[in-house]
């Protein structure tokens, strides 16, 4: 599932996979930001440029580098807000190439045993009409194949 909504001039967007794991193991990957390298498209060029990646923790700084369009690249800060320990983590971009971005990760374990995994990112873009317009032309259809790209990607490392 992956659906976009826009309230009050933020935009958001939602996503739920169910994966076939323990919600022990659906934690430890998800709250280790070296496996944002792994489930991001290589067209982004995405790499984590912290020196020191610990387990995750309310606080932390982590600092990356996205492109975000062939030959331009962009530094991207974000602080983890809030931590609770196998249900849920929020990453918030300190500096980057939004205006605003937060993004809650949440686990919840299914009657089967399975981790139903939900993504809720609330975003705005930055120069105003120029964002919305950016929206509309490209960062949709982005957003939507990087979230695409994941869970194919999530699919094959947990569900096959």
């Amino acid at each position: 599932m992956l659906r976009f909504d826009k309230h009050s001039g933020i935009y958001s967007l939602h996503t739920e996979q169910k994966l076939n794991c323990s919600l022990e193991e659906a934690w430890l990957f998800f709250s280790d930001p070296k496996n944002l390298e792994v489930i991001t498209p290589d067209d982004l060029s995405f790499r984590i440029t912290s020196t020191e990646i610990e387990e995750m923790f309310k606080g932390q700084i982590i600092t990356y580098r996205i492109g975000l369009f062939p030959g331009i690249s962009s530094n991207w800060v974000t602080e983890i807000t809030a931590v609770e320990k196998e249900q849920y983590f929020i990453d918030e971009q300190r500096f980057g190439p939004y205006s605003m971005w937060h993004h809650l990760h949440a686990f919840e374990v299914l009657e089967d045993g399975t981790v139903l995994m939900k993504d809720k990112v609330h975003f705005k873009p930055p120069l105003g009409v120029l964002g919305k317009l950016a929206y509309g032309l490209f960062i949709k259809k982005k957003l939507k194949g990087i979230f695409e790209f994941r869970f194919e990607k999530l699919e094959k490392l947990f569900n096959s």
